[in-house]
C-alpha cells in the first residue's frame, strides 16, 4: 500500500495535468471544461491507486476506465444540422483519463509529456489560421 504522501502527490499531479487540458477546453467554450476534466483525471488516478493498493490487476481496471470514459465521450459527441460536433472534446476527456491512469501507476514522465503534447496540439491546431494554412478539419 502506498503511503498517504504518495497518494496525495499522485492526486495533486493528476489535478494539475487534467486541469491544464480542462482549462484549454473551457477557454474554447467546449461542453467538457475545467471541472469535468479534473474529475475524470482524478477518478482515473484513484482507480489505479486503489487497484495497486489491493493487489488487483491494474490492467483490468484500466481497461474498465477506458471503456467507461468511452460512454462519457459518446455523450459529448452530438450531431446538429448534418454536422458532428464534440469529437475533439470527447478525445480530450479520453486522454485525460489515460493521463490519470499513468499518474496513478506512477508513470509521471509519460503523463507530463502526453499533457504537453496534447496542449500543443489543442492550441496550435485549434487556431483557425493554422488549420486553414494546412487545410485541417476536425
Amino acid at each position: 500500500m502506498l503511503p498517504w504522501s504518495e497518494v496525495a502527490l499522485r492526486l495533486l499531479i493528476a489535478l494539475v495535468l487534467s486541469s491544464l487540458i480542462g482549462w484549454e477546453r473551457e477557454y474554447r467554450h467546449k461542453p467538457s471544461g475545467f471541472r469535468t476534466n479534473i474529475l475524470v483525471g482524478l477518478g482515473a488516478t484513484l482507480v489505479m491507486i486503489v487497484s495497486l493498493a489491493f493487489g488487483d490487476d491494474p490492467a483490468r481496471l484500466a481497461a474498465g476506465v477506458v471503456t467507461g470514459i468511452g460512454f462519457l465521450g459518446a455523450g459529448l459527441i452530438i450531431q446538429a444540422q448534418g454536422q458532428i460536433h464534440g469529437i475533439t472534446t470527447a478525445a480530450s476527456v479520453w486522454l485525460v483519463a489515460a493521463v490519470g491512469l499513468a499518474v496513478g501507476i506512477g508513470y509521471y514522465s509519460a503523463a507530463v509529456i502526453t499533457t504537453v503534447i496534447a496542449l500543443i496540439v489543442l492550441f496550435l491546431f485549434g487556431n483557425q489560421k493554422v488549420r486553414d494554412r494546412f487545410k485541417l478539419n476536425d
